[in-house]
Order: structure tokens, then sequence, then C-alpha cells
């Protein structure tokens, strides 16, 4: 359970494509990254209590379970191994030549992340909230959908209360300990 806090900071994480990519524009692609998020949470040990998949980068607001940099590493790690892997074997060789960084220390050949990662600690429950809006609401600032509700890749829905039956990605409500009632 998290209760957010000074002591007990969340995080909100910001994750950019190299050279701002939009390699999750397909469906297929933005559900395997779902997919690869649930796993770096189940293998990290940590909460994902809100996301959104944009087409050139992502943002997950996590708790901080653990050190930011581990975090990282498992969401950025994990999903990355996955795209490659995905673009590989349906041989998307433009999106592969444009990932290709060969000066990578053991041997990585491509890169999916921009090494500037984001991870911005989260004190209170209203920043907390404020996180949680921007980020819901980033499909409709850039013109995705009219309705934050729309976009199928976020976890808005299940912020209101009414997620579909099929969501990609269940964020961990439950484990959110508030200190100002809801």
């Amino acid at each position: 359970m998290a209760t957010i806090s000074r002591d007990n900071p969340c995080l909100s994480i910001t994750s950019v494509a190299h050279d701002r990519l939009p390699v999750f524009r397909t469906d297929a692609l933005k559900n395997l990254v779902c997919a690869a998020l649930a796993e770096a949470r189940t293998s990290g040990g940590f909460a994902i209590f809100a996301y959104a998949i944009m087409p050139d980068h992502l943002h997950v607001i996590t708790d901080g379970a653990r050190k930011p940099s581990d975090t990282l590493r498992f969401l950025n790690g994990i999903s990355s191994r996955r795209v490659i892997d995905y673009l590989k074997e349906h041989d998307y060789a433009t999106s592969l030549a444009k990932l290709r960084d060969g000066g990578k220390p053991r041997g990585h050949v491509y890169s999916l992340w921009d090494g500037h990662s984001h991870a911005l600690p989260l004190f209170s429950e209203t920043f907390f909230m404020q996180r949680v809006n921007y980020i819901h609401q980033n499909p409709v600032r850039t013109g995705l959908v009219e309705r934050a509700e729309d976009y199928r890749w976020s976890s808005v829905r299940c912020w209101k209360r009414w997620p579909r039956d099929d969501e990609p990605l269940l964020p961990d409500l439950e484990k959110i300990v508030w200190r100002k009632p809801r």
C-alpha cells in the first residue's frame, strides 16, 4: 500500500523514444508496451498507478518502492527488449535502422529510449493528482482524441471507475492509501 507523502513519494516517469521516433503508432506495439509494463511491475515489485502511451513517449506513475534508477531499469529495459524483438520479428528494418546505436556499452546495437528518462518525485496527493490529470490529458493536448476517455492507451477510464472489459493495462489503484478523502 502506498501513502503519498514526503517520506514516501511516488514517481512520475517520462521515457522518450530515441530521437523522438514515433515507434508506438500501431495498436500492436502499444499493446506490447502495456504487456511489458505489466511484466516490469511484476518483476520489479512496484505498483503502476497511472500511464499513457503516446506515439513517441510514455508516462507512468509508480509507487516509490524502488530507487528511481531501478524502476527505470525495469520499465525501460523490459519494454525496450520487447519492442526491439517485435520490430526484428516483423521486419521493421527502417525503424530498426533509426534505433541503431552502435557505441553502447555491453554490446547493445539498438536503443529504444533516449538516455534522458525523467523521474519526478511526487511528494503530495495534490501534486500526484496534478500529474495523473496531466498524463491523462496528454492525448487530448496532442490532438489524438477529443476526450481523454476515448484514448485506449491510458489509465483514465480506470480512474473514472468505468474501465472497459479489455483494458490493456489495469493500474493498481487499490494500493493507494489516500490521506485526504476522495
